[in-house]
């Protein structure tokens, strides 16, 4: 046993992505910089545990008051019977916040207490629940937020330099001929392509209908196949992704934003998926991740894991998958300097799959120099009130 002796909560910001990227553009109006929201809890023998909550990239503030609301809650409890401090964090929060905010501070909690336990045992995070499945992980490159050849080009050069094969853009319905410029672009690379439509900040969603024409569209201009659509509906629409199973031959997954197990595990159930997306920095943390891949096994519907946050959420998720067997995760391909600092080397890519990371713990490293270097800026948040640029006329994707 290790008792909670201190808990912090850490909000840090980086430079992130590329100032003429799209999504700089549409949702971070005070230029190319992310904030992430972590949970730092220290043990009474002195070993530390990093957490992250995917919530701080959207509303910091509002991360670091639950942290402070709940921290005392936590104080001189065992930090090594990890369930039993998620359920005490639950008892706390669940009554005004089963589902949403409340549940990704849980997440960064459930991860530094890993985190923490994992490291005082001298193994890796995924030990704690078995082992890891496999060596390596086959991954796919998320990006194709691109608005510019030269930007889609850039993306597929880093995919080709890391012998990456998959590749995830992001596009709405109307991106029928970017869509299939991209997929021609990628296929000439023997890149495969899958399509997020970013319908997790749409309201209201986009049409089933919107959605089969845009890939009986994309598939008139080009013969490269459309590996999944993920986000094609809105979140709150899971008759919508069920119809449009039966109306396309392309997986349909999507769930990244979902924000419990038994939510996620309903809809495995009701066949809402081919595959499902949870994030351990929104969905309760690893365990709760663990317990999607095992509802996903009995019912025969694929898990890969969503990892777009910073260094503790991705490693995180990393983590659960190498523990559930995984066989395909996220990497996140837009630059992002605090993150691959955090990871150092522990999110190692050869051929193509990433590699079983070997550090205790998640596997991420936190220093006071990091956080001189990478102070708390109030204005650097994700805004979902998107700012429409305008697309480029139809014929440059000709």
């Amino acid at each position: 046993m290790a008792r909670i002796e201190k808990v912090r909560c850490v909000l840090l910001s980086s430079p992130y992505a590329h100032a003429d990227d799209p999504e700089i553009k549409e949702c971070f109006p005070n230029g190319p910089k992310r904030s992430v929201g972590m949970v730092e809890v220290t043990l009474d023998n002195g070993v530390t545990g990093v957490g992250e909550g995917y919530l701080a990239v959207f509303a910091p503030k509002v991360f670091e008051a639950i942290v402070d609301l709940t921290a005392p809650y936590l104080a001189g409890k065992d930090g090594f019977a990890v369930g039993d401090r998620v359920r005490d964090l639950c008892s706390v929060c669940d009554y005004w916040s089963l589902q949403g905010a409340a549940r990704h501070v849980t997440s960064a909690y459930e991860i530094a207490l890993v985190d923490a336990k994992a490291k005082s045992l001298g193994v890796p995070a995924f030990d704690l629940f078995g082992g890891a499945g496999a060596e390596s992980i086959r991954i796919y490159g998320s990006g194709g937020c691109c608005d510019a050849k030269e930007q889609f080009e850039r993306e597929l050069d880093l995919l080709e330099s890391l012998g990456i094969g998959l590749y995830k853009i992001r596009a709405v319905k109307s991106d029928i001929l970017r869509t299939a410029w991209a997929l021609e672009a990628a296929g000439r690379r023997g890149i495969e392509v899958g399509v997020d439509m970013c319908q997790n900040l749409a309201d209201p969603p986009q049409a089933v209908d919107d959605v089969v024409e845009y890939v009986e569209s994309v598939r008139r201009h080009t013969s490269r196949p459309l590996l999944f659509l993920e986000e094609a509906i809105g979140p709150d629409c899971p008759e919508g992704f069920k119809e449009l199973r039966s109306r396309i031959d392309v997986d349909v997954c999507g769930g990244e934003i979902i924000t419990t197990p038994g939510e996620m595990i309903a809809r495995i159930s009701d066949d809402v998926y081919d595959f499902v997306q949870p994030d351990a920095s929104v969905i309760g943390g690893i365990s709760a991740v663990l317990e999607v891949f095992e509802a996903g096994r009995a019912h025969g519907t694929g898990v890969v894991v969503h990892a777009w946050g910073g260094a503790a959420a991705v490693m995180a998720s990393y983590h659960a998958a190498f523990a559930a067997g995984g066989e395909l995760v996220e990497y996140p391909m837009l630059r992002f300097p605090l993150g691959r600092e955090m990871m150092g080397g522990q999110c190692r890519i050869v051929e193509g799959r990433l590699m079983r990371p070997t550090a205790p713990g998640i596997g991420v490293t936190l220093t006071p120099a990091m956080e001189a270097k990478y102070p708390f800026d109030e204005s650097a948040v994700y805004s979902c009130m998107l700012h429409d640029w305008g697309p480029p006329p139809d014929d440059y994707w000709k």
